[in-house]
């Protein structure tokens, strides 16, 4: 039989970049025992946690400050929609973003410095702007890697739709 320990790492590794709350709910542990085993093998140096726009993410250490936040960005649904945009089509600017995703402008804009901020893509100094991704050809096999959550997808949904009314 697998330890919680054991159990937390594997799921961990098999998913990385998940978020805290994401390990309880996928394990179906308590609070206290993913926090107790999540720590436990961070301060061994078999996990990395890092704080990514909000939320404690954990890898397994073989990834990268960059392959990190990529990762954690990939978790989430609209961030996610925006980086395969700019994968399939190459370089886009933000209106065009906000028309073929059907996004308020202010959500772009949002994710859009969020993702930049996090060095994922590259906005132009030219005007019009344009924003390309700052290392595609990686950013592609961390697609096949990682996809946003039930609950991630959810939450972004509801974020859109409140971020409408106000546009």
């Amino acid at each position: 039989m697998a330890t919680t320990r054991g159990r937390v790492r594997r799921h961990v590794r098999e998913t990385p970049g998940v978020h805290f709350n994401q390990v309880t709910r996928d394990l179906g542990i308590a609070t206290g025992q993913a926090q107790y085993h999540l720590r436990r093998l961070v301060n061994d140096g078999e996990l990395m946690v890092e704080r990514i726009a909000g939320r404690a993410h954990y890898f397994d250490p073989t990834f990268g400050p960059w392959e990190r936040r990529a990762l954690a960005f990939l978790r989430r649904e609209t961030a996610r929609e925006i980086v395969l945009r700019l994968h399939a089509d190459g370089p886009l600017r933000p209106e065009t973003l906000t028309t073929e995703l059907d996004l308020a402008r202010s959500t772009v804009s949002w994710h859009v410095s969020t993702l930049s901020d996090a060095g994922i893509v590259t906005k132009s100094d030219d005007r019009p702007m344009t924003i390309t991704l700052t290392r595609p050809d990686r950013t592609a096999e961390l697609l096949e890697v990682v996809s946003p959550s039930l609950p991630d997808r959810l939450v972004d949904r509801f974020i859109r739709s409140v971020d409408s009314l106000f546009e």
